[in-house]
């Protein structure tokens, strides 16, 4: 399974440039075990090398950071995004994982 993620800043319609978004796998008992820490590219985008199995994960993505940089004050001082991979025969190969961002609302999807 392939992963990746595209972060865009509707509130100025241009991609996410620099947004720290941490990646880890989910434990229902507390201790959620960190995968890894990448910082998406000049178009927002970042493809993990990591290729999780079958489980539940979390990306983490450090909004607020972000939005100070830019100056804007923002609700979200972070953004989860929880998701499965259940490894059934009908799930896609590659699993693309999309922020729509801005300082007081925001929206995610299963993109492709």
């Amino acid at each position: 399974m392939s992963l990746s993620t595209h972060v865009l800043d509707t509130s100025t319609g241009l991609p996410a440039a620099g947004m720290t978004v941490e990646l880890a796998e989910v434990s229902f008992d507390g201790k959620d075990r960190p995968i890894v820490t990448v910082t998406t590219d000049a178009d927002g985008r970042h493809k993990f090398r990591e290729s999780p199995g079958v489980g539940v994960y979390r990306m983490r993505f450090l909004t607020g950071d972000y939005l100070a940089g830019s100056g804007a004050a923002t609700l979200y001082p972070w953004t989860d995004v929880t998701f499965s991979i259940t490894g059934d025969r009908n799930e896609p190969s590659h699993l693309h994982i999309p922020l729509l961002l801005s300082p007081y609302g925001y929206s995610t999807y299963r993109g492709s």
